[in-house]
């Protein structure tokens, strides 16, 4: 079946895929509504229905691997890093890029990407999604959709909604009432549709207002394939399909496979009466429509994965990591000369440590990890004298015990009976999802693993384990960790796996000592997560810091990098607060005081606390910008690329100010959606709070003015557009980037309106000197709102102000226009 790459199927295609689906059983038909495994769906060899292929994203490709381990993948910066670049060419470009590391892994579709709104600043998730702002995200997910399918590899947006925490995300309920989630929570997933013309749609685990998302009429089949006009394929998040009903709902696809919700049980459904066989069809012409679009029919054959790691690769990510890169304070201290004579102290856990991705399933194997050490170190020149201290350390768990282990495996679980399979891994943490070594029972095995272990100093070492299953550890035979014996449930592993067990024992430095690792895999969780993670530290003394205080005083400059990583910022659990963990507050104003000279490099994959604020001279915001972090983050530091991130999500002062705070996490298996439409920046901006940062803000090492703000009319009626233009020059000396930001009031508005909404922007570079007039459009979806008594949207009659600025509290210029005449439109059946 030949198809051109396009975002519809033509009357041909759609005709073809009508004879398949006349050909098929109906057994055949409900196969496809299931997947074959962890990442394939079902082929029909009689009809030559071919398999297709999902991988995990949405900063890379993982492939079918496990989160650890696997053929590697480029790795390219977070969510929240792409959105702060504010630049959808370049997130075009790198969904183009995705699209290939994609197709080197095999797959046809990506399970990206994430638009759930930055509701409050503690979601494990925020890392992943893009903003706090719906119509930025709408504009990041519709270029990283079209880059993604322009090369014929599907997107699939999620989580199709509701989804804005990791607290209970299997089962809470989220209340939502409907004018906020039309006007925050909807419009990302209505623009991937309408204007990205996204392949496929993943739904939620969570509930909203009473009903599994999966299983949700009005979400699913009401507004998104009827309202909207969605003719792609809905999936369920993995494992997240929860009733025969589903499907008449609008879930097309359970994943993974085999069925546990369709199969057998559907055929019998159907045949009783009690399921549609009308909806059996339309859900796997969907399926079926999928195929054609990805060229499976054409081209068959599922690949081998390969490790593609293309120097244009690298490249695009190294731009996009620095563009995304945000300067929040500068008291004329950077950009740093990398070839003046200057003692540089190089302090923090990240410094060494490449923190590039969060955690969770959008973790892959990366080809290699840039630190920001190593990028410091290939810039500066020979008179740049570099000193290093760790100072402190951020982890949750205990470092990784990085040795070679042998694996022996067992088909019991007590390690007893023959060795099975005997396997080795560099690593000290394993995930089994669906791979096991071949004559391996996946269901009931155990596994011990060895490995020698040489202290480089002698001391009280701890050793740690984590493990979704029961795990003990000894040393030269001593049981040293027994998360045996009373395993408990925690947090880790998607809620399926233990808190970390630790346990002491003294050690020689230099003397090798005997580690075994031992493991059995009983289902501990929901999504049957099988898992081992062994860590070993040797704690630091208090002397730690005196020695990072003792380098910054003898230096002219000191760089901290310090923030967070992948198992602070993670899928499956949330954030316990905004502040920076163990002892980096300390050290960085223990440094400042030291030397006042002090930058600070944050990675995180959200807003956290500044205490040390005014201490210190200058701020980078970093996030976690794929594997070339480091080079990345020394481009930003030596001038290389002058900053022009802006904030995606606005920094509070402090935890309590966050809109989400007094419903945050929920109670009771719901959480109530209770601050409405008053998110982010259009809370703090109602409530006159104070933020530390607010959402658009970021500075550069030039400047820029504003000047003469036209509009091309004083009314517009409904059917009209607005241009807002306005003049902005570089008034400083470097070339540079600046995104102008274009907000829109309700001045006369019958309901509660937020004081300013983004309904604009646009990134502009500029040489010193230049100035250049930026031009930005309204129609009348920017000026309306959710009437939940006309069940449509509304924009009324009467006077708006359009603000354009730098940020969205730095507005340089505003006018005032009306709109003669009240509009009102989309809804149920309206498109």
């Amino acid at each position: 079946m030949t198809m051109e790459v396009n975002n519809s199927t033509t009357p041909d295609v759609e005709a073809r895929l009508e004879a398949l689906l006349q050909a098929m059983t109906l057994e055949e038909q409900v196969a496809l509504l299931a997947g074959a495994d962890f990442w394939t769906t079902v082929p029909i060899e009689r009809l030559n229905i071919p398999a297709i292929k999902v991988s995990d994203g949405p900063n890379g490709a993982r492939g079918g691997g496990s989160l650890i381990g696997g053929v590697t993948a480029a790795c390219f910066p977070i969510g929240i890093s792409l959105a702060a670049t504010w630049n959808t060419a370049l997130v075009e470009q790198v969904g183009q890029a995705l699209a290939e590391e994609t197709q080197s892994k095999g797959a046809r579709v990506l399970l990206a990407p994430t638009v759930n709104i930055h509701r409050s600043t503690q979601n494990g998730r925020n890392f992943e999604c893009y903003s706090e702002d719906p119509f930025l995200s709408a504009r990041m997910a519709v270029a990283y959709i079209k880059g993604l399918q322009s090369k014929g590899v599907a997107a699939t947006v999620k989580h199709y909604a509701g989804n804005e925490s990791e607290f209970q995300r299997m089962t809470i309920n989220s209340e939502i009432d409907e004018r906020p989630l039309r006007e925050i929570y909807l419009p990302p997933f209505e623009a991937a549709v309408k204007e990205g013309q996204v392949w496929a749609v993943m739904n939620a685990y969570n509930k909203v207002n009473g009903m599994f998302a999966g299983d949700h009429p009005t979400l699913l089949r009401s507004i998104l394939k009827e309202e909207w006009g969605f003719d792609g394929l809905v999936m369920s998040d993995w494992f997240a399909a929860h009733s025969l009903t589903s499907v008449e709902s609008g879930m097309d696809l359970e994943m993974p496979g085999p069925a546990r919700e369709r199969g057998d049980k559907l055929v019998q459904a159907v045949q009783a009466g009690q399921v549609s066989a009308d909806a059996v069809k339309e859900s796997a012409r969907r399926v079926l429509r999928l195929i054609a679009k990805v060229g499976a029919f054409d081209d068959p054959v599922i690949p081998d994965e390969q490790a593609d790691d293309r120097p244009e690769h690298r490249a695009l990510i190294r731009q996009a990591g620095a563009e995304g890169i945000v300067l929040l304070k500068n008291d004329g201290i950077l950009p740093l000369d990398p070839n003046a004579p200057h003692t540089l102290a190089i302090i923090g856990p990240n410094a060494k440590t490449a923190q590039i991705m969060g955690g969770g399933s959008a973790q892959v194997n990366a080809h290699y990890r840039v630190s920001p050490y190593d990028g410091i170190t290939a810039q500066v020149g020979p008179t740049v004298e570099l000193g290093y201290e760790l100072g402190c350390t951020n982890h949750k768990y205990l470092p990784l015990l990085r040795e070679r282990f042998t694996m022996d495996y067992f088909n019991s679980l007590d390690l007893s009976g023959a060795v099975v399979a005997h396997t080795e891994t560099i690593d000290s943490e394993i995930m089994w999802l669906h791979d096991v070594p071949p004559g391996v029972n996946r269901t009931a095995f155990s596994t011990r693993l060895t490995t020698q272990f040489t202290p480089d100093t002698g001391g009280e070492h701890q050793f740690s384990l984590v493990s979704a299953g029961l795990s003990r550890l000894f040393v030269n035979g001593q049981l040293v960790v027994d998360n045996w014996t009373a395993w408990q449930p925690g947090e880790s592993y998607f809620g399926g796996g233990s808190n970390e067990v630790i346990g002491t024992i003294a050690l020689e430095a230099d003397e090798p000592v005997e580690v075994t690792i031992e493991y059995a895999c009983p289902e501990t969780g929901a999504l049957g997560v099988r898992a081992v993670r062994a860590g070993v530290f040797l704690p630091l003394g208090d002397e730690a810091i005196e020695r990072a205080v003792a380098l910054a005083a003898a230096s002219d400059v000191a760089v901290l990098f310090v923030g967070l990583n992948g198992e602070w910022d993670t899928e499956g659990q949330d954030r316990p607060h905004m502040d920076l963990v163990g002892h980096q507050n300390e050290l960085i104003s223990r440094v400042a005081e030291a030397n006042p000279r002090t930058i600070v490099v944050l990675q995180t994959g959200a807003p956290v606390t500044m205490p040390w604020l005014n201490q210190v001279a200058g701020v980078l915001q970093a996030w976690y910008p794929g594997q070339e972090c480091g080079n990345a983050i020394a481009d930003v530091l030596f001038g290389q690329v002058n900053p022009s991130g802006k904030l995606s999500q606005t920094f509070p002062q402090r935890m309590e100010d966050n809109p989400a705070y007094i419903n945050y996490p929920g109670e009771n298996g719901r959480v109530r959606y209770g601050e409405g439409i008053f998110v982010g920046y259009r809370y703090y901006d109602k409530k006159n709070v104070e933020p530390l940062f607010p959402f658009g803000f970021g500075l550069s090492y030039t400047d820029f003015a504003y000047a003469n703000l036209r509009l091309s009319a004083t009314a517009i009626a409904p059917n009209e557009t607005l241009s807002v233009s306005i003049e902005v020059t570089n008034t400083g000396q470097r070339t540079g980037q600046e995104i102008v930001q274009l907000y829109v009031r309700d001045v006369t508005a019958s309901l509660a309106r937020p004081p300013k909404e983004l309904k604009g922007f646009a990134k502009v570079s500029l040489t010193p000197g230049e100035t250049k007039t930026v031009t930005l459009t309204l129609d009348r979806t920017a000026l309306a709102f959710w009437d939940d008594a006309r069940q449509a949207w509304v924009a009324e009659a009467g006077e708006f102000e359009v603000l354009v600025g730098s940020s969205s509290q730095a507005i340089e210029a505003r006018a005032e226009f009306g709109l003669i005449e009240t509009a009102v439109f989309g809804g149920p059946g309206r498109r």
